[in-house]
């Protein structure tokens, strides 16, 4: 893949937990959060690639890449990733030294072990690093004072150029720990 030292923006079109697009700002790739069920007993949202470009290596599929699983009242259940891995989440993203439920770390497909930390910044709300403390992606909230856009929530998720592999990763691993947050675990 040809590097152009440019970042994936993805612009998070709605901002909410219960469903989302996010889209390059380039056109370069497209995840899509959908929740797929919700009544009494969970709540299931799966993660697809529609991207249409050819240029990135997650041709668009109907396929889910992550499919999030979660408790009745909010509890943190299971995390998939086809064919056949099934994490519960709480193993899945574990506490750091911390102790706070809001730096958590995971590994992913890599094999390498990445963290995500709470900052509250609106330049960076979540950021993840990777395990030499480098940001390798993070969550921002649309900065104050902004203008309001029509189909955009002003949010985004940043992922840097050499781990579009992993985006969809920690796209998932960034919703649990949003969920993580709004609901006090």
């Amino acid at each position: 893949m040809v590097s152009y030292g440019l970042s994936y923006f993805l612009e998070d079109m709605t901002g909410k937990l219960t469903g989302s697009e996010f889209v390059d700002i380039y056109g370069r790739m497209r995840l899509t959060l959908r929740r797929t069920t919700l009544d009494t007993t969970r709540a299931a949202y799966m993660i697809f690639n529609t991207t249409s470009s050819p240029s990135y290596s997650l041709h668009a599929t109907t396929k889910p890449l992550a499919a999030l699983d979660f408790g009745p009242n909010n509890t943190l259940g299971t995390i998939n990733f086809p064919p056949n891995v099934c994490i519960p989440m709480q193993k899945y993203l574990t506490k750091t030294s911390s102790g706070s439920s809001k730096s958590r770390r995971f590994r992913a497909s890599d094999g390498q072990e990445y963290c995500w930390t709470y900052r509250g910044q609106m330049d960076q709300e979540w950021a993840c690093t990777n395990s030499s403390g480098h940001v390798v992606a993070y969550y921002s909230l649309k900065p104050h004072g902004e203008p309001e856009y029509a189909g955009s929530s002003g949010c985004s998720l940043t992922v840097e150029e050499a781990y579009p592999h992993l985006a969809p990763e920690f796209l998932a691993s960034l919703l649990i720990m949003r969920h993580i947050a709004a609901h006090n675990l």
